[in-house]
C-alpha cells in the first residue's frame, strides 16, 4: 500500500513523506520538503532509517532509529527526528490532522464555573467515547471565581478570607497550570476537546503553540502581534496576555484550554491571590494593570466581537461549523458540579 503524509513544523519547515507497505512493515520511503539537510546524501540516512519499521511502530521508536541512523556530523534544518516521526505517523494513519476532523464550534452561553469546569471533564470523555466531534467551546459567567490548577494548594494560592469579601468563589479544575481570577467580561476562556492523535508524539511544549496557531491569527486581525514563551504563556510585546493548560486522558482525549486577560481589577486580584502579590511586590499595581489587561488596552473592540473574530478564525481554519450544547451534556455538567467540583474535597484536595 503507498501513503502519503505532510507535517508542517511550528516555527520550521515542511516535511512530506511518501510510503510504500506490505506484511506490515515499511517497504519503501521517500522523504522530501522544504526543509535543510547537510550533507546532501544524509536523506538517504533519513530513509533508510525507516525502511523495514513496523506500521505500527510508536513516536518514539520512528525518531529513535532517525537519530540513531543519522551519520555523525550530519545537520538538520527546519526541521528534526520528531518531525520525522510525526510525519509518518501521520501518513500511516496514527496521528491526525486539523482537517482529518469535523470540528464543532460551542459559543459563549452564560453557565456557572462549577458547571464549566465540569463541562470540561464531561466533553473531553465523550471525545474519549466516540460520541462527540472535536470541539472548541467558549466560556461565559456571570460571577466572580478563581479557578486553580489541579495541583495547586489552595492555601498557598488563594487568601479565602479576601475571596469572600470580594464574594470570589474557588473552583478546581482537571488540568494543571495556575491559577484563573475570572469576573463576568474580564477575560476570554475557551476549552478544545479532541483526540491525542492530533498531538500525537508532541511533548506539552510542543504542543501549545501548534494548537494556538489559529489564535495568533485570529489576534493578528484584530491588531496583536503574539506569540507563544515557553511553556505556556500566551505574549504580546507588551506583555503577557493569557496561558494555556491541558490534559491528557489515557483513554486517547485530550482538553486544551486557554485564558486570556480582557479587562482585569489588579487590587481585587492581589487582593485575592497570594502568588499574584509576590509577582508584582516590585511594581505596583499599576504595573499590574499594564501586565494583565492587554487585551483591551491594545484594542477597541469589545470582548464579544475578539470572541466572534476568534470564532470565525477558528472556522476558516479547520471548516469548524457552530452548534448548540446539547441538554444531555449540560445535565451531566450540573450533576458532576454538584457531586464534584462543586464540593470542599475536590477544591480541597490539594490544602
Amino acid at each position: 500500500m503507498m501513503h502519503h503524509g505532510e507535517y508542517k513544523v511550528v516555527g520550521g519547515k515542511l516535511v512530506v513523506v511518501d510510503l510504500d507497505t506490505a506484511d506490515g512493515v515499511i517497504t519503501d520511503v521517500s522523504l522530501n520538503g522544504d526543509f535543510f539537510l547537510e550533507p546532501d546524501d544524509a536523506l538517504e540516512d533519513l530513509n533508510d532509517a525507516l525502511r523495514g519499521l513496523p506500521i505500527d511502530a510508536s513516536h518514539s521508536t520512528i525518531r529513535d532509529a532517525v537519530n540513531q541512523n543519522l551519520r555523525e556530523g550530519a545537520v538538520m534544518f527546519g526541521f528534526d527526528a520528531d518531525a520525522v516521526a510525526r510525519v509518518v505517523r501521520r501518513a500511516l494513519g496514527h496521528a491526525t490532522k486539523w482537517e482529518d476532523h469535523e470540528w464543532e464550534i460551542l459559543a459563549p452561553e452564560i453557565i456557572p464555573i462549577t458547571e464549566q469546569v465540569a463541562l470540561d471533564e464531561v466533553l473531553t470523555r465523550q471525545i474519549a467515547k466516540g460520541t462527540r466531534k472535536p470541539t472548541i467551546r467558549f466560556w461565559d459567567w456571570n460571577e466572580g471565581a478563581v479557578v486553580i490548577g489541579s495541583f495547586q494548594s489552595l492555601k498557598n494560592e488563594v487568601d479565602m478570607e479576601q475571596a469572600n469579601k470580594h464574594g470570589i468563589q474557588i473552583v478546581r479544575r482537571i488540568s494543571g497550570g495556575g491559577a484563573m481570577f475570572m469576573e463576568a467580561g474580564n477575560c476570554i476562556t475557551y476549552s478544545l476537546y479532541a483526540p491525542e492523535s492530533l498531538v500525537d508524539g508532541m511533548s506539552f511544549a510542543d504542543s501549545y503553540p501548534f494548537l494556538d496557531a489559529w489564535v495568533m491569527e485570529a489576534l493578528e486581525r484584530i491588531g496583536l502581534k503574539a506569540h507563544y514563551t515557553p511553556l505556556n504563556d500566551i505574549a504580546t510585546p507588551a506583555g503577557k496576555i493569557g496561558g494555556a493548560a491541558q490534559k491528557r486522558l489515557a483513554n486517547g482525549a485530550m482538553l486544551h484550554h486557554v485564558t486570556m486577560s480582557y479587562d482585569i481589577d489588579a487590587q481585587k486580584m492581589t487582593d485575592v491571590l497570594r502568588i499574584g502579590r509576590e509577582k508584582i511586590s516590585d511594581k505596583g499595581i499599576a504595573s499590574a494593570v499594564k501586565r494583565v489587561d492587554p487585551l483591551k488596552s491594545q484594542t477597541e473592540l469589545e470582548r464579544l466581537e475578539i470572541i466572534e473574530i476568534m470564532m470565525d478564525t477558528f472556522a476558516k481554519r479547520t471548516g469548524a461549523t457552530r452548534t448548540q450544547l446539547d441538554e444531555a451534556s449540560r445535565k451531566d455538567a450540573q450533576e458532576l458540579a454538584e457531586t464534584k467540583f462543586a464540593t470542599e474535597k475536590w477544591s480541597a484536595r490539594v490544602p
